[in-house]
């Protein structure tokens, strides 16, 4: 008896569980990005400020008016189609590999403590980035294209006759380390207040719980992440030649420590919060709602 329930309980879900899983991730996090695009569209052009250089930085409503004045609304919405495809398959991934990692974690380690989740979290993340990392360099250079009109399948076939196709997953270790650390800390931030607060408070099940933990996640990640994201926008802008500004993701920290000063990991800061904030909020509230329609337990 006790050798077929632990069976059962290592048995895959079925494959309509699976999809809504998926399913519901996906749709979540392309929403988030649809709304905060913009803002990650103004995190890389502050991020991208005096590379090499140190003095003082332009902030982010004299880099919006900029490129109002400059190119147009039109530009806040630059590698708009890369990002939300990317969304899809990135976050259907992230969000959607968590509950089954976290429940292989359960079934090997038999509790799933703080740790494992942030186990399962990083998992989840460096796993979905390793796969979606061209759609991200992509999203990454159109963003800086602020002068020219191409498609995102123009500047897919320009990178590899130019740089070559391995150019695709440039900054794919600091991305996986970002996804990691975003997705460790974002969802096990997230799944620990839910349970603090609704065992120290009157809270349950609901919207207020929802928008409370995932505000406290968005935070907490974005604390965590913004070094690792200036490095990766860095390394995915940096074109192939022999005289490459950064070696690697170490070198790449390093340089602009030495350079442009320890702050310089922080650039765009701010920004980074004003759209990871709203995006992680409107993610986990409308995931955690399309999961109760689709019969799914919470997160």
């Amino acid at each position: 008896m006790k050798g077929s329930e632990e069976k059962r309980r290592w048995e895959m879900p079925p494959a309509s569980t699976i999809c809504c899983h998926f399913g519901t991730s996906a749709i979540s996090v392309a929403s988030a990005t649809a709304v905060t695009h913009p803002l990650d569209v103004l995190k890389v052009r502050l991020q991208m400020q005096l590379v090499g250089k140190k003095g003082a930085l332009s902030g982010s409503g004299q880099i919006f008016t900029q490129i109002l004045r400059n190119e147009g609304f039109s530009a806040m919405y630059l590698g708009l189609a890369p990002s939300l495809t990317r969304s899809v398959l990135y976050g259907g991934l992230r969000l959607g590999l968590y509950e089954p990692s976290k429940h292989v974690c359960e079934m090997a380690f038999g509790s799933t403590n703080i740790f494992l989740k942030i186990l399962a979290g990083g998992f989840a993340g460096s796993f979905a980035t390793a796969l979606t990392n061209p759609v991200e360099v992509l999203k990454v250079r159109l963003q800086m294209n602020s002068g020219t009109k191409v498609s995102a399948l123009g500047e897919m076939r320009r990178i590899i006759s130019e740089e070559g196709i391995i150019a695709l997953w440039k900054g794919v270790g600091p991305a996986m380390v970002r996804a990691a650390t975003l997705t460790a800390s974002q969802l096990a931030t997230y799944d620990e207040t839910k349970r603090a607060l609704t065992r120290w408070t009157p809270l349950e099940e609901g919207f207020p719980l929802h928008f409370m933990s995932s505000t406290i996640a968005g935070a907490v990640s974005t604390l965590a992440t913004a070094p690792m994201d200036m490095v990766k926008t860095r390394l995915m802008l940096q074109k192939e030649s022999s005289s490459r500004t950064y070696k690697n993701g170490f070198h790449c920290a390093y340089q602009v420590m030495l350079t442009e000063g320890p702050r310089a990991l922080y650039k765009g800061g701010f920004t980074i919060f004003a759209r990871l904030g709203p995006q992680t909020t409107i993610t986990f509230v409308l995931c955690e709602k399309l999961r109760e329609l689709c019969g799914l337990h919470a997160i």
